[in-house]
């Protein structure tokens, strides 16, 4: 029996759902807690008389830190563990959440937006170590789909919620009730991971897989992260864009257009919980890694390509019915990215893989709304913006369809003794 076999089969009698179910709400609270400043962000320039370019640099300073902290995540995940490891991170971006709330000026707001993303970093590399630490490959669709959903529904959350706390108490309760409340999270994970944690402990520091050189050695690992980014540039571009573009382009009320906004989030989330089981149950009847991953995730590229030219070119309602559309490519798109770098890499390389993996792919956040705001600037309107999407999103469909050949685990006894 190979190490990495080892560490799939000893600790699966233990890892039950209860801890997938655990790291889908950590990553739920993850992306509460990342857009919670843009939900306030209207009151917090007022009362601390922030300029739009503060503001700016503070929605954007999150990515400044986190791309790169995928890297860190990742490095800890092999050293102490990725149990720890994501535990660490929640409570550094709970900590930045709330003290958030305390803060009176833009040098202090900014010092704890890149703590959160410092912090928050934590979430994939940790969550795609253990699912492919523990799950066969036919139960990586479901558990993916549960962790993704939260990418979906923690927006719509903390926009709804978010909006009735500072209704009733202010922005600066919003920050500290949701920080304290994430640390909540901290007393189940804890309790229930404590003996996995213990009896993972020794086996990272006895297989800590192949090395980064190895895996930058990888054609699959540039395509994925490629692939990744461009996944990710038409999610950015409506998760940053969609409000001003419902309301300036199209004329909805701010009511209707929170109203669509979080439809379109909720049926993002439920497209992936459903395609999640249904991929487990299609490679528990026979499929193959490699037809079911790829079937799945070019249908979300393609899904995604269409949707940005029908907002480009479209009428008014064609363009909405894109929107609607793009649930289908976020739903299937979302947890099919993770569970390919995670069949790719192999438990023990799982970490590693997806930090880098997510690094590359998430640098879409500072790009995709910065390229769209040049855009919008230059020209008034929406549809060239529009257009970049589906170009970027048709090189993300070669990137998963051609340049990745066959989604299977990597030999990487086979790169070693080369090496």
């Amino acid at each position: 029996m190979t190490a990495a076999a080892s560490i799939v089969e000893q600790p699966a009698v233990r890892f039950t759902g209860v801890v997938v179910a655990l790291l889908a709400v950590a990553i739920f609270i993850n992306y509460i807690d990342r857009g919670n400043l843009a939900t306030a962000a209207p009151l917090i320039q007022r009362e601390l008389k922030l300029s739009p370019f503060e503001v700016g640099v503070l929605i954007s300073g999150f990515f400044w830190i986190y791309v790169p902290g995928q890297l860190v995540a990742a490095w800890l995940v092999t050293r102490i563990n990725a149990y720890r490891t994501l535990a660490i991170g929640l409570a550094l971006w709970s900590v930045a959440t709330m003290f958030t709330g305390l803060t009176t000026g833009f040098t202090a707001l900014l010092a704890l937006r890149l703590l959160l993303g410092l912090g928050e970093s934590a979430g994939f590399p940790a969550s795609s170590k253990l699912l492919a630490q523990h799950l066969p490959l036919n139960r990586l669709g479901t558990a993916n789909a549960m962790i993704s959903s939260g990418i979906m529904l923690g927006p719509a959350a903390g926009t709804f919620f978010g909006g009735l706390i500072m209704a009733h108490a202010g922005w600066r309760a919003l920050f500290v009730l949701f920080g304290g409340a994430s640390l909540l999270w901290l007393v189940p994970w804890l309790y229930t991971t404590r003996a996995l944690s213990a009896a993972t402990a020794d086996e990272v520091r006895v297989a800590v897989g192949p090395s980064l050189g190895q895996m930058l050695a990888r054609p699959e690992l540039w395509a994925a992260s490629v692939g990744h980014f461009a996944s990710n540039y038409p999610f950015y571009l409506v998760l940053s864009w969609l409000p001003l573009y419902l309301v300036k382009a199209h004329g909805y009320s701010l009511t209707a257009m929170a109203e669509l906004g979080g439809f379109v989030y909720v049926l993002s989330a439920a497209v992936a919980l459903s395609a999640g089981a249904l991929a487990d149950r299609w490679m528990a009847r026979g499929a193959s890694s490699n037809r079911v991953r790829k079937t799945l995730m070019g249908a979300a590229s393609v899904a995604a390509i269409v949707c940005m030219l029908m907002c480009a070119l479209g009428s008014p309602q064609i363009a909405i019915a894109g929107l609607v559309l793009s649930s289908l490519s976020n739903g299937l798109g979302s947890f099919n990215l993770y569970a390919i770098g995670q069949t790719l890499a192999g438990p023990a390389a799982a970490g590693k893989w997806i930090g880098v993996q997510n690094c590359l792919g998430n640098v879409s956040g500072i790009v995709a709304p910065l390229i769209t705001g040049a855009i919008i600037g230059a020209t008034g309107e929406f549809q060239l913006a529009f257009l970049v999407a589906a170009f970027v999103a048709a090189v993300g469909l070669v990137c998963w369809m051609v340049v990745i050949r066959r989604v299977e685990p990597i030999d990487w006894s086979g790169e070693a003794a080369a090496a």
